[in-house]
């Protein structure tokens, strides 16, 4: 058995579902709250094009090199936006958590928190994996505070390592956390959940 098929994972505020082309039109819906597709430091999908963007992803998927998931808030039942692994090296094993997205509304509230943790918590507790990487764009600061809030580890930058959606070339900036931190990362990641979900 493959363990990095497709994979339904969820608890009380968030489930994460494998994304599927009947997401779409919902994806479509949680990109336009915020207009996110203007935003050039992340990639979602502009008008009309959420279909190409699962298609996209789910090419990955079947390259072994990606695991996509919508994010479904659980409260409401509403797809809010998506995330996935990525760069998933099967013999170490290692992967990235990345492309993660959601809906204005639902940007600063515990639905990060609570997402990471359920990606980490597989990761090093069902894939065991040895570590898990993050990267943003070093112009994206909300992206780069929330991954240190998660207490991923910053390792460095990538220099001019990718384009953005407009063509300019981007410095990416690398974290990681390691297995042997996942223990104090989980505990502080329950705490932090524990107390954004109240307010």
């Amino acid at each position: 058995m493959n363990p990095f098929a497709p994979i339904r994972l969820h608890d009380e505020h968030v489930v994460l579902e494998p994304l599927s082309l009947d997401h779409a039109p919902a994806l479509e819906a949680a990109a336009a709250d915020g207009e996110l597709w203007n935003l050039t430091v992340t990639s979602v999908p502009p008008p009309g094009q959420a279909r190409g963007y699962v298609e996209k992803a789910l090419q990955g998927q079947a390259d072994g090199l990606m695991l996509p998931f919508a994010v479904r808030e659980a409260g409401s039942g509403e797809v809010v936006g998506s995330t996935r692994y990525y760069e998933i090296d099967a013999a170490l094993p290692r992967l990235a958590i990345g492309y993660t997205w959601y809906a204005r509304r639902w940007q600063k509230t515990h639905l990060n928190t609570a997402c990471k943790r359920l990606l980490l918590e597989h990761a090093f507790e069902a894939l065991d994996c040895v570590a898990v990487a993050f990267h943003a764009d070093e112009g994206n600061e909300a992206s780069l505070r929330a991954i240190e809030r998660l207490g991923a580890q910053r390792e460095g930058v990538l220099r001019a390592h990718k384009r953005r959606t407009d063509g300019s070339l981007r410095n990416t900036v690398c974290f990681s956390i390691l297995a042997d931190e996942w223990p104090h990362v989980a505990n502080w990641l329950g705490m932090r959940l524990d107390r954004l979900a109240v307010r």
